[in-house]
């Protein structure tokens, strides 16, 4: 075990839900994913989510370690997956914020390059594996609906051939903060907000698929 929080997950993900505020564009935008979702559902009752970007490193790990969270509070059968254009590795940075608000990580398979970690919460009937890969490793099952999540793997993944569709939801990155002290602020502003529009999604889906 790398890390043990006092900071409850599903508090941090209802709070974010309550504290953070989204624009009416934002808003929409993120109800024409959880429709596509939704409708995906229905027809499957599974679907499996890629959040893009480019090194697969911060943004897109933080999108899918809370659709895996949210998979679960919202009771729904939805695979959460991540992926990048490049392999580099889940950045330590983006490790520390999510321990600490709740998730452990221990490690599956160490490497200094891309080390890959077993992720749970407390009550979690299940994990997941995460670690820097393509979006098209095989780990990641298709079909699956596309998020990218950053500028670059937004230029450079025009055509995802396995994607049953494309959204682009863009964060601010927070890597500009790595080393200097704003650093953990930064990127837990980052989770924070990850995790309230992944809660506006499946919160979404959920109210739509049943």
């Amino acid at each position: 075990m790398v890390h043990t929080s006092s900071i409850s997950t599903e508090n941090f993900f209802k709070e974010a839900n309550k504290k953070v505020s989204l624009t009416d564009d934002r808003k929409t935008l993120l109800l024409r994913i959880s429709e596509s979702i939704a409708k995906e559902y229905t027809k499957n009752e599974v679907v499996n989510i890629n959040f893009i970007c480019t090194h697969n490193s911060r943004r897109s790990q933080l999108g899918q370690v809370w659709a895996f969270f949210a998979a679960q509070f919202f009771e729904l059968n939805i695979n959460a997956l991540s992926g990048g254009t490049e392999v580099t590795a889940f950045y330590r940075n983006t490790v520390k914020t999510l321990q600490k608000v709740g998730f452990d990580f221990k490690i599956e398979d160490f490497s200094h390059q891309n080390p890959k970690y077993i992720i749970s919460f407390d009550g979690s009937k299940k994990s997941i594996l995460g670690f820097s890969k393509r979006f098209d490793d095989p780990i990641n099952k298709d079909p699956f609906i596309a998020i990218t999540t950053c500028n670059n793997a937004d230029a450079n993944c025009p055509f995802i051939p396995t994607a049953l569709e494309r959204f682009h939801l863009p964060f601010v990155d927070p890597k500009a903060s790595d080393g200097t002290k704003a650093q953990e602020e930064t990127y837990l502003k980052t989770n924070q907000q990850i995790a309230a529009e992944v809660y506006f999604i499946f919160e979404n889906v959920e109210k739509l698929a049943r």
